[in-house]
């Protein structure tokens, strides 16, 4: 109303916008189904994103290669292809390649030449690396060392297509209305210290984990010096790519369970700490200790999702939103609760999750409502 602060709304803007859009949806049966609602939600964003970026991950859409790693490969120089395949028939067995199939014709910047590989890795006698790391390892090769080729998508039965333009363009140059998925995500970029370009695009991905993201993380640099220790080199220029790395080496390579991942990446405040029951305080201490250099500072939500799961996720004080929802056997997760409603007006239930708190869906899992104490500036909404 007019003349009446809203605190939310200081300065009286008809619209308050705190940067990217983020769009998840994940059928908890596995049932697979058509990104059309998905294509509609993000665009519903429009606002939050500029034009130099758009993506989308996908989960579930190459069935008849479902045991295959699948590369996704941008080239953006003319000798970048021979070189990269020459290292991919040494490395790999190759058993498909193929252009990415794209509408010429969509509104997107400068597209560069992507081809997409179903491989397997070559392993030598004296290697005992697990097939995981020694495509890892691979990747990290061919984006560190062969000029202008990118891996930017690289797990099984997943896939993730993202570049310059607008997420509905993006998904039109892509052709993704042809595919269905089981758990889609998207994003709409709006790049501010980073450049805009089709490596930095969201979803970041490693393996079969992606990672979309709203914020600026100000421990991109400890965050990328401590996962190099790993193994893990970031060169896509933007600071998400350090939450993807973060996340495989915490719950893959580690063996946290995610909820344990969550309290790594966003843990409670100090003062928080000291007023838990004295396990959980002393599990909280121990995992600030070891792994203080993969706390991700700064204001943020990312969605996270690998296969079978999604997770959405804020910083701890939440100064990035975030709204959840569910109907039925799906859940939602979105910047804004209105990208919900206009793919699903009618919800079961719809929440704001505190700071730090993670919301995860899980495939065989059915949704719970969320305690009152992870409910934050809303009340859950029975529909």
């Amino acid at each position: 109303m007019q003349g009446q602060l809203n605190p939310d709304n200081r300065y009286g803007e008809p619209k308050v916008i705190d940067a990217c859009s983020l769009f998840g949806v994940l059928d908890t049966t596995g049932r697979r189904f058509s990104g059309h609602g998905v294509f509609k939600a993000i665009a519903n964003m429009h606002d939050r994103s500029n034009g130099l970026g758009g993506g989308f991950a996908v989960y579930g859409l190459y069935p008849d290669f479902a045991d295959y790693y699948a590369l996704h490969i941008m080239f953006m120089g003319p000798q970048a292809r021979s070189e990269t395949e020459a290292f991919l028939n040494v490395h790999f067995q190759v058993f498909h390649a193929e252009p990415v199939p794209v509408r010429a014709a969509a509104k997107v910047a400068s597209p560069p030449e992507i081809w997409r590989y179903f491989v397997l890795p070559r392993r030598a006698e004296s290697e005992t690396l697990a097939d995981d790391d020694l495509v890892i390892h691979r990747i990290m090769h061919v984006n560190t060392t062969i000029p202008s080729a990118f891996v930017f998508s690289s797990g099984k039965n997943m896939g993730v297509f993202k570049g310059v333009g607008f997420p509905e363009d993006v998904a039109d140059y892509f052709r993704l209305d042809e595919y269905l998925g089981y758990l889609w995500t998207a994003h709409g970029r709006f790049p501010t210290n980073t450049p805009g370009w089709w490596g930095g695009a969201h979803p970041f991905n490693i393996l079969d984990w992606t990672v979309v993201h709203n914020g600026e993380l100000s421990s991109y640099g400890i965050n990328r010096r401590h996962l190099e220790m790993f193994g893990y080199y970031c060169s896509l220029q933007t600071d998400t790519e350090v939450a993807a790395y973060a996340i495989d080496l915490l719950v893959r390579r580690h063996g946290l369970p995610v909820e344990v991942m969550a309290k790594v990446l966003a843990p409670p405040l100090w003062d928080e700490m000291e007023q838990l029951p004295p396990k959980e305080r002393e599990l909280l201490t121990t995992l600030r200790q070891v792994y203080g250099s993969l706390l991700l500072n700064g204001p943020f939500t990312i969605i996270v999702a690998h296969h079978g799961e999604m997770i959405g996720l804020t910083d701890r004080i939440r100064l990035r939103p975030l709204a959840a929802a569910v109907k039925g056997d799906m859940l939602y997760l979105s910047s804004e609760e209105a990208a919900i409603r206009l793919v699903c007006p009618q919800l079961d239930r719809v929440w704001k999750p505190r700071g730090g708190e993670p919301v995860i869906g899980r495939i065989g899992t059915p949704m719970a409502l969320p305690s009152e104490g992870s409910v934050q500036n809303s009340k859950v909404v029975l529909r």
